[in-house]
């Protein structure tokens, strides 16, 4: 069975048309990250995925000014929260937009899948990422490096999930295979340079999660 994909950071028309067999295409709002992009761009873009694509807005602790500002100007399908954002706060957001959201989660060890409880009640989906690295430029994700897939295995969640974290296309199959997981989510994985993402390294990354 082949594995739905979100392609993470689209910032141009050319990685658009390449992430077409994608599930998932996530739009970033952070301004710290290489991929970000503000909510005019990300609604132009947007127009050239195909129907059924669901339109991911990442956003980082966002405050309602955040969400106001994001949705002025894109409508999207899913959040995914990306920062420390606190089960009330996830509630809160969805009550606020009246849209479902996802949990980013940082994962190390697996003595960490714990802090995954809280959310069971109010996220409609979780994703599993690796641990930003201890250095002063580590972004909350998107830094490509991954974690000991293993601690996912044979666990079962009653949301649907996403797998994170230096996924990309010659790990992909052993990282889906490894965890259990049927959705995964790449970014640097994808790209030839920070916050640069490659028609090639996508469509390479789409043929190999499709033959996972």
């Amino acid at each position: 069975m082949s594995v739905a994909v979100k392609i993470c950071g689209l910032n141009a028309p050319a990685a658009i048309e390449a992430a077409a067999g994608a599930a998932f295409a996530g739009f970033v709002f952070f301004a710290r990250s290489p991929r970000h992009v503000n909510p005019a761009t990300a609604a132009h873009l947007a127009r050239g995925l195909p129907p059924l694509a669901i339109r991911v807005a990442l956003a980082v602790d966002p405050s309602d000014a955040d969400l106001d500002a994001i949705l002025a100007g894109f409508r999207p399908d899913l959040w995914q929260l990306h920062g420390a954002e606190t089960p009330a706060r996830v509630a809160e957001i969805k009550a606020r937009t009246g849209l479902p959201a996802m949990k980013a989660l940082g994962i190390s060890q697996a003595e960490d899948l714990a802090q995954a409880e809280p959310y069971l009640e109010v996220a409609d989906r979780l994703l599993f990422d690796a641990k930003p690295p201890k250095r002063p430029d580590a972004l909350p994700g998107g830094n490509a490096v991954s974690f000991d897939w293993k601690i996912l295995a044979g666990t079962e969640w009653p949301l649907p999930w996403m797998l994170s974290g230096g996924l990309n296309a010659a790990n992909v199959a052993a990282a889906a295979r490894v965890s259990g997981a049927l959705c995964v989510d790449v970014s640097s994985g994808v790209e030839d340079r920070p916050g640069h993402k490659s028609p090639r390294l996508i469509r390479r990354f789409l043929s190999a999660a499709a033959e996972a």
